[in-house]
């Protein structure tokens, strides 16, 4: 059984990430601070096929360590999906420094970091897959997401780039553009502003965590073997 790594696994899309990639046969090791309720429920009926491993990504210097330890008690790394990730809102010019700085060491600096010690996992096996999940406001932008914007756009650079470093490896590198999707992090939204958003949809309506799930697990395939530097935008038609 293959291990793939899933950032943010407790909760929103990396739960729905880790619980469709261990139904596809993966051993899946959820990492986020703490477990939540419905990722301890995942675990149990995943009958050993999800594991959970607590960290705080932006401890950026235990990282290596972090990585070396799962190594030695799971075994070689397959996969990674980066989803672990903060979605703060703030005009930039009232946005503290210190909220700005941590947006970026946890959406960009932190899987950078995480991806590169898990990399040298991948290298020794000779193949690999990595999924970043990054945002439609990338390339759309967004009022009051500008940090959070430019960090997801700068981890589809990263994508496109590792990519060409690691394709004579055997390992592929994607991301995911979800649009607005009904997770915790959009959970501020009112009734009104879903409704205008799947309007503006060319399927009228939201996309899913389900569909964000799918698209990964897609990637993690043998049908996308030969995918990679790509972006797969899930987002029911938003931004079509």
């Amino acid at each position: 059984m293959r291990n793939v790594v899933v950032t943010g696994g407790s909760r929103g899309l990396g739960l729905h990430i880790s619980k469709r990639l261990a139904a596809s046969g993966f051993r899946v090791i959820a990492v986020a601070r703490s477990e939540s309720a419905a990722l301890q429920e995942a675990i149990a009926a995943s009958e050993g096929a999800i594991k959970f491993r607590p960290f705080d990504l932006t401890e950026l210097t235990a990282i290596p360590d972090f990585i070396k330890s799962l190594r030695r008690d799971t075994g070689p790394i397959y996969g990674l999906v980066n989803n672990a990730g903060l979605g703060t809102a703030g005009v930039l010019a009232n946005m503290p420094d210190t909220a700005i700085a941590r947006l970026i060491a946890l959406n960009l600096t932190a899987p950078t970091t995480l991806t590169k010690y898990v990399v040298r996992s991948m290298m020794t096996g000779g193949a690999g897959r990595i999924v970043n999940i990054s945002s439609v406001t990338a390339y759309t932008g967004y009022d009051g997401l500008s940090v959070y914007s430019a960090t997801k756009a700068a981890m589809l650079g990263f994508t496109r780039s590792l990519a060409r470093e690691l394709g004579p490896l055997g390992i592929t590198v994607n991301a995911v553009a979800p649009g607005f999707i009904d997770t915790e992090m959009t959970s501020d939204l009112t009734e009104s502003h879903r409704a205008q958003i799947a309007r503006r949809s060319a399927l009228r309506r939201m996309a899913e965590p389900d569909d964000v799930a799918a698209a990964v697990d897609f990637l993690f395939g043998e049908s996308a073997r030969n995918i990679t530097g790509t972006t797969m935008t899930v987002d029911a038609g938003n931004t079509a």
